[in-house]
């Protein structure tokens, strides 16, 4: 979406500020309202994706309340609004109210162009992620990576590989911690692929027994042991024509990968307890979260079988290293659930949104998906907040600020910290790294309390 096509509405009574809104918005079509009537009237003509609001409006020009009610009538029509509520200087109480009903950030008078500039592209940015990816979950079989839904240049580079790999018929191993969505990467192969028409067939190998994996997999004949009644297929047969995924190969037993070494060679198999050999034609992805390579080091993997199934390997980054994907992903889980459930009114606090964004994820999207279910099952208010999320103290102390000033004094201390340890200490040598003077260096080391 470029800026020319972009919609701002500006709620806001005083005519000076009004020009000077405008002017810090030349670039996008700004829409003015001066009363809450105004606003909600061009709120459902124009569907603007992010509003300014001043909480100050007529009749209530010297409190707040019809602001408030005006934020509140705003999120009820259009709850996806990104509305940043510009207030007093210091009134920070009114300020962390509107963010509790649901603001999705606010700003101190007197405007500060630049700033204020950086909030509101960021709220672009996010609803422009959020449209997309709900265009993508709606459109369901029609997205090439059915399922996958990211904003992070990391797992769009993922995405790209799947479609280059997927019609090439190779065999695909996919690596990942745990929850980071390994099997969805394994249909979307399947899907594009020449095999989309057949079965896609897949099982945990960790989840089963070592003396069961070999018959499921490779199926049995009458009376090859106990309890054996009849002739079995297994998995290597229902997948013919398709495509085999083994989840947590690296668990699979020893003697089980000399056969799965064999069908990949010879591509065939033989069932257990006969002797036939039965072709199959089948495109086997496989999947772990174990380091293969140090598994085969210490003997408990196949060196060579590692080699085979790794013709093509993808390795899926987690949650914490896909920027923006958690609040993204957290959004959509939230509206899923709601909807489920019939409490299509919850959304996030403007805490919670922090919260998710700083926390590691320790595991991935499948942990984010089961925090915001169960937040959603016992959130008491509208809002979720960071206690309904399970996230406080959580390892979120790191949470992020807008603040640029603050932004720029992290950063600048990061680097003097860093250089002070690259030179053991030696201002001289750390000032000539940083390209400032010594003396300004001793006025940062004290700055930033750094003895």
């Amino acid at each position: 979406m470029t800026n020319d096509s972009r919609k701002l509405l500006v709620v806001e009574d005083d005519p000076g500020l009004q020009t000077q809104l405008k002017w810090c918005f030349e670039g996008y079509d700004v829409i003015i309202a001066s009363d809450r009537e105004t606003a909600l009237s061009e709120l459902e003509k124009h569907r603007p994706p992010v509003v300014t609001l001043d909480l100050g409006l007529p009749p209530d020009a010297d409190g707040t309340s019809e602001g408030f009610q005006t934020l509140e009538d705003i999120l009820t029509r259009a709850p996806a609004t990104k509305v940043i509520v510009v207030t007093g200087n210091n009134d920070r109480a009114h300020a962390l109210q509107a963010v509790g009903m649901g603001a999705y950030d606010f700003f101190y008078k007197p405007i500060d162009a630049e700033l204020l500039g950086f909030i509101v592209n960021r709220a672009y940015r996010l609803r422009e992620i959020e449209e997309e990816n709900l265009r993508l979950h709606v459109s369901g079989g029609d997205s090439p990576l059915e399922g996958v839904l990211t904003g992070a240049p990391e797992m769009l580079k993922v995405c790209r590989t799947v479609e280059k790999v997927a019609p090439a018929d190779a065999t695909v191993l996919v690596l990942g911690e745990s929850g980071t969505g390994k099997e969805l990467v394994a249909r979307s192969v399947h899907s594009l692929s020449g095999r989309s028409d057949a079965r896609f067939v897949a099982i945990n190998c960790a989840a089963i027994p070592e003396n069961l994996l070999e018959s499921e997999l490779f199926g049995y004949e009458k009376g090859a042991f106990t309890g054996a009644g009849k002739q079995t297929p297994g998995k290597f047969e229902l997948a013919n024509g398709g495509t085999l995924f083994l989840d947590e190969v690296g668990d699979m037993p020893l003697p089980l990968q000399a056969k799965l070494l064999r069908f990949l060679q010879e591509r065939t198999i033989e069932r257990v307890g006969g002797r036939q050999e039965i072709p199959v034609d089948v495109r086997v992805i496989c999947a772990t979260h174990k380091d293969l390579p140090q598994l085969a080091r210490d003997n408990d993997f196949r060196e060579d079988l590692y080699y085979r199934i790794s013709e093509i390997s993808i390795r899926i980054p987690p949650l914490r290293e896909r920027e923006g994907d958690a609040l993204l992903l957290a959004r959509l889980f939230l509206e899923k659930f709601s909807k489920q459930m019939g409490k299509t009114q919850h959304r996030f606090s403007k805490d919670s949104l922090a919260a998710i964004e700083a926390y590691p994820w320790p595991g991935n999207v499948r942990e984010l998906e089961n925090r915001v279910k169960r937040a959603v099952i016992m959130a008491e208010h509208k809002q979720i907040s960071v206690s309904d999320l399970e996230l406080g103290g959580a390892g979120v102390d790191d949470v992020r600020t807008f603040n640029l000033r603050e932004i720029r004094e992290q950063v600048e201390r990061q680097a003097i910290v860093r250089a002070m340890g690259h030179v053991g200490g030696k201002i001289s040598q750390a000032s000539e790294l940083l390209g400032v003077s010594r003396p300004t260096m001793y006025d940062l080391i004290k700055k930033y309390n750094l003895k």
